[in-house]
């Protein structure tokens, strides 16, 4: 009995698509994981997540020692940072009220009943605030007024936005702005698996007896990240390769000179073929310079600050990244610049392209919020380091250095069109 050739060519062919779409679908999840860490059963890429569930577990634990737990109610990547000095990172507009607020909310919702009320959650809130010890730091929470109101709303959105809470009923804006009669209420049902799955730390900051709590802030946050590290050469490899993988798919950029000795040995022998696993299971693009390494995403997605993007702010960040460039490549070892001059800067340059921005973005002064906004998202995405009102702009902000025209005289192409070349 012979064999058809073609029919062998076709199912070559077909299992060829198949291990393509199945590194396709394996990347989007890759990537779907690494912008919302904490995933709901009705994200898009869910389906795509439990679909490759054991590739993920076993890529995310050889390449970034992460955990990744997958179950029917929701995925959960323990995404823990490498750089816990980073004080850019964090929720929009949260800031140590809000987030103690959270983590209240989220004990709160562990006792709950399966649904609550926004009003119920409220009022357990200000019990639990009342508590001396909270008290004893500074810590106040009521109702009285439209600001506290605002904080409690912004928590409630941020565990919609993650799926812990699903609104079944009502409307939380009415409540912020009405009082007794005509204060607006919502109904919530608390999803236990995802609420569980909030703290990606390695020890919750409970588990401490009083005496042996950690004093200091910063030890606090070390304490509850430290992983246990194997005693052998392999293990110290093992942890060396899950930090800077972390930092290269979490952080912006990787400067050479924030490593210490023994992760910069490793990182200069390494980081090559490390970006190449890396950019092939995420389609992030490797840009390595003698300064460090990054891994770009072309299509944007994986980030939390853009650039270029649209907006006066935005037109405002890329204005104000030109001219810090061009001052580093003036003066490359000492590119010191002011948040003085940075904001005179955008006074001129509002006379050229105000009539680009919004209105208010126009007015007498405005140059001074719109210069700490564009400071702010630089500092986010690495290009620049601020020490009070110090601005030392860093390597990776020189691609925005606008070079000198070259101009080249009118020639014929390959295609016998006349083209103008700059």
């Amino acid at each position: 009995m012979s064999v058809n050739p073609r029919l062998t060519r076709d199912s070559r062919r077909i299992g060829e698509l198949q291990k393509v779409q199945q590194q396709d679908e394996l990347r989007q999840a890759i990537r779907a994981l690494l912008m919302q860490p904490l995933m709901s059963p009705t994200h898009q890429a869910f389906p795509a997540v439990r679909r490759q569930a054991d590739r993920l577990r076993d890529w995310f634990a050889r390449e970034t020692g992460w955990p990744l737990h997958v179950e029917r109610e929701g995925a959960r990547l323990f995404k823990r940072p490498a750089d816990l000095a980073d004080e850019t990172r964090g929720l929009p507009g949260y800031d140590r009220h809000r987030y103690t607020l959270l983590c209240l909310a989220c004990a709160i919702l562990e006792r709950a009943d399966p649904q609550i009320t926004l009003h119920l959650l409220g009022e357990r809130l200000m019990q639990l605030a009342a508590d001396p010890i909270l008290a004893s730091y500074g810590f106040r929470f009521a109702l009285g007024t439209p600001a506290e109101r605002r904080d409690l709303v912004a928590v409630c959105r941020t565990l919609l936005s993650l799926g812990v809470l699903q609104r079944i009923a009502g409307d939380e804006e009415g409540f912020v702005h009405g009082t007794g009669a005509t204060q607006s209420d919502a109904l919530y049902d608390v999803q236990r698996r995802l609420l569980s799955g909030m703290l990606a730390a390695v020890r919750g900051p409970s588990t401490w007896r009083p005496n042996d709590t950690p004093i200091e802030f910063e030890e606090r946050l070390r304490s509850m990240v430290a992983e246990h590290t194997a005693d052998s050469d392999q293990g110290r490899r093992d942890a060396l390769r899950h930090h800077l993988a972390r930092r290269l798919l979490d952080d912006p950029v990787i400067y050479s000179d924030s490593l210490d000795a023994e992760q910069l040995a490793y990182f200069t022998n390494q980081r090559g073929p490390m970006a190449v696993r890396l950019c092939d299971a995420t389609a992030l693009i490797a840009e390595q310079r003698a300064e460090g390494l990054a891994l770009s995403d072309e299509s944007g997605e994986l980030t939390d600050v853009s650039m270029p993007a649209e907006g006066t702010e935005a037109h405002a960040t890329l204005l104000v990244a030109e001219y810090l460039a061009t001052q580093l490549r003036k003066t490359p070892e000492g590119a010191l610049t002011s948040q003085d001059a940075v904001t005179a800067h955008l006074r001129i340059a509002a006379e050229k392209y105000g009539h680009y921005w919004r209105k208010s973005a126009r007015e007498p002064g405005a140059e001074v919020e719109l210069a700490e906004t564009a400071l702010e998202r630089l500092q986010k995405l690495h290009l620049i380091a601020r020490d009070l009102r110090e601005i030392r702009p860093l390597p990776a902000i020189a691609r925005f250095a606008l070079g000198d025209p070259e101009l080249r005289s009118r020639s014929t192409d390959s295609t016998g069109q006349s083209s103008a070349l700059f």
